[in-house]
């Protein structure tokens, strides 16, 4: 499979980030460069797709950006891998369910590798992990775009974030729900987690 695979080891500026995707996606469009994965960390800062209210936002006093991707209003920050991609639908059926099933097969693909049970969740889109007590919590957030049948923006797992930051809004607009990382669930080593979900990503969006 022809894809660009990269990874950035200091955080990167959001909207550098969605600049360097948008500018991808119109280089594909017109046959110029290959599709990408780009794994990177954001400092802290708080995202609002097209979907979020104003309601959701708890703390008034937080900068947050409006973008374009689908979704409402979530936080990335240090410790939460972000997985970007700029994938070609029209190479693909231009099938955007298949799209987000695969998103979702890949990550809970990779955590049962980690021996973390998980589950997609028709009616609150996210992957999600339930707790000995039965509390439901997300451990993964998912938001795309599709313009011209060529899908970016992604989906970001929790690791080792900051999780006092989502008390300052309502996350994915779910009250009845909470946020929680990896390390919280099972303390172990997780630093090559983007690897097995890359391996899981390009097989699910293959199939």
């Amino acid at each position: 499979m022809n894809i660009e695979i990269k990874k950035s080891e200091k955080p990167v500026k959001y909207k550098y980030a969605i600049g360097k995707l948008e500018e991808r996606l119109e280089q594909i469009r017109i046959n110029k460069r290959k599709e990408l994965i780009w794994i990177l960390e954001h400092n802290e800062i708080f995202t609002a797709g097209t979907s979020f209210k104003d309601k959701e936002i708890i703390d008034k006093s937080i900068n947050f950006i409006k973008t374009n991707r689908g979704g409402k209003v979530t936080c990335h920050g240090p410790g939460q891998l972000v997985f970007y991609f700029v994938i070609d639908l029209n190479k693909r059926g231009k099938n955007i369910k298949k799209l987000i099933s695969g998103i979702e097969k890949a990550i809970i693909e990779t955590l049962k590798e980690y021996k973390i049970d998980s589950f997609a969740d028709r009616n609150n889109i996210g992957i999600w992990h339930k707790n000995k007590s039965g509390q439901i919590n997300k451990i993964a957030a998912i938001g795309i775009k599709v313009r011209k049948w060529i899908a970016y923006h992604g989906f970001s797992i929790n690791i080792s974030n900051n999780l006092a930051a989502y008390k300052k809004i309502i996350p994915c607009g779910i009250i009845d729900r909470g946020v929680i990382n990896l390390i919280k669930i099972k303390k172990q080593n997780y630093k090559n987690i983007e690897k097995n979900l890359i391996k899981n990503f390009l097989f699910n969006i293959k199939n």
